[in-house]
C-alpha cells in the first residue's frame, strides 16, 4: 500500500456544473459525481489500457462498490478539479481514491472498488498485465 503522499497512477480533470446536472434544491446532483467518477476512471484506464484493448480481449472492468461523501455543495457554473488514483491492488481487485476540490478545497471525497471479469463466464480474472505492470511500477499491486 503506497504512503499517504503517494498517488499511483494520479488522474485529474477539471469539470463543469452544467444546467443539467442541477437539482431541484439549485445544486449539483448526487449523480453527477458519480458520472465523474466514471469519467475521471475511464481516463485513468485509457492511459494505461485503453478501452478498445481491454474489450478485445474479452474482459474488462466492473465496479463493485462506491463509497462518497459529500463536503460542500457545487452550484451551476462551479469548476471543480476531480483527481483519481489508486490506493491499493490486489492480484484480482483494485480499490480507487478519489476526490473533488473547488478553489482547492475538498468538496468530495469516494473510494471505489472494482475488479476485472471474464465478461463470458461473469467471474473475476487477475488485473491484466499492462495495468498491474503499470501498478508494480507505481508501487502497488501484488
Amino acid at each position: 500500500m503506497p504512503g499517504p503522499d503517494v498517488r499511483p497512477l494520479l488522474t485529474t480533470l477539471t469539470f463543469q456544473a452544467r444546467t443539467y446536472d442541477i437539482d431541484f434544491a439549485g445544486i449539483v446532483s448526487n449523480i453527477v459525481y458519480l458520472r465523474w467518477l466514471e469519467d475521471l476512471r475511464g481516463e485513468m484506464l485509457a492511459a494505461h489500457y485503453p478501452a478498445e484493448r481491454i474489450l478485445s480481449t474479452g474482459i474488462g472492468p466492473v465496479l463493485l462498490h462506491t463509497d462518497i461523501h459529500y463536503r460542500r455543495a457545487l452550484k451551476l457554473g462551479d469548476r471543480p478539479q476531480g483527481r483519481m488514483w489508486v490506493a491499493e491492488a490486489r492480484r484480482t481487485r483494485w480499490v480507487l481514491q478519489a476526490e473533488f476540490l473547488l478553489q482547492e478545497q475538498v468538496v468530495c471525497e469516494a473510494r471505489q472498488t472494482g475488479a476485472f471479469v471474464d465478461y463470458a463466464r461473469m467471474r473475476p480474472v487477475p488485473v491484466p498485465e499492462p495495468l498491474s505492470r503499470a501498478l508494480k511500477d507505481a508501487g502497488v499491486g501484488g
